[in-house]
């Protein structure tokens, strides 16, 4: 099933687009747009929207859903100026919201979180109204890290569950379901003015109750947005896609969660955990 439907069709990339691409590239900043080949990164690089990915390229995870680079167990190495390179380039792009992804680093003692709170001090350094939103990973569980990075006050910390139960020990072996719910609980007693988000990609073989059943799950952590999307498979190596979901089931999906009272969900093929990040977070402001 690689065929893609025809509501997948792409823009072609602008003179805005590819000047991102290169300004990126020469100034050795990573973007998840570009690591995990997003199908949106066109789009979000001419309205100047990006999200950045910190800690390195290389993730020490294998997920069987992403196209980023696996470490194989080689050292991997860690870049202290990470931080003042976003920075400037938060700066020299004129960015209001900002979102920090990073690939997962469970070879380091705080599995990341510091560099995390780093990029969101750095940023607030020069411009205390930028807001900051965080797509972590699980941290494998670690308490101490998630304070970490919500001591640094992002505006939004994300988490994404990315798959239903069943599915985790296919596409995510190295993941725990019950590890990413209990992060996002945990975000909420620790921080609980602290927007929570989530997000999972669709057509790998879940079953509707079975999406609203992970969409109860986040409710029950007390999740504030979730975004659903379509899964594309990076390469014929990677997991299959089992089902292309239609533009009116992801609209049912939307509908279902506004009815467990999700803050804001957004729904549809080419949506991603990152896309119209910024959108997202204003419209709950003026709602």
């Amino acid at each position: 099933m690689n065929r893609l439907p025809k509501w997948f069709k792409q823009e072609i990339p602008s003179k805005e687009s590819l000047r991102l691409t290169e300004y990126f590239s020469q100034h050795r900043i990573n973007t998840v747009c570009r690591l995990a080949a997003c199908p949106n990164s066109g789009h979000c690089f001419s309205n100047k929207q990006a999200t950045f990915s910190i800690l390195g390229d290389v993730c020490t995870r294998d997920c069987r859903f992403c196209a980023v680079k696996k470490s194989a167990g080689r050292d991997i190495g860690f870049d202290e100026c990470e931080p003042e390179r976003i920075t400037d380039a938060v700066r020299a792009l004129g960015l209001d919201y900002v979102v920090i992804t990073s690939v997962t680093r469970d070879d380091l003692n705080d599995y990341g979180a510091g560099q995390f709170a780093k990029v969101i001090k750095s940023i607030r350094a020069v411009n205390k109204n930028i807001k900051v939103e965080v797509l972590v990973p699980d941290f494998r569980g670690n308490t101490s890290s998630l304070r970490l990075v919500l001591e640094a006050g992002p505006h939004v910390l994300a988490h994404n569950i990315e798959t239903v139960s069943r599915l985790y020990s296919e596409v995510r072996p190295q993941a725990d379901y019950g590890r990413s719910l209990g992060l996002l609980s945990e975000a909420k007693k620790i921080s609980p003015v602290i927007l929570t988000k989530s997000s999972m990609m669709l057509g790998m073989g879940e079953t509707q109750k079975e999406v609203i059943g992970a969409m109860c799950d986040l409710r029950g952590c007390g999740c504030d947005y979730l975004t659903l999307g379509q899964y594309l498979s990076p390469s014929a190596g990677h997991y299959p896609i089992r089902e292309f979901i239609t533009p009116g089931q992801f609209v049912k999906y939307r509908d279902i969660g506004i009815s467990l009272r999700f803050k804001r969900v957004h729904s549809g093929p080419k949506i991603r955990s990152s896309y119209h990040a910024a959108e997202l977070s204003r419209e709950l402001e003026y709602a």
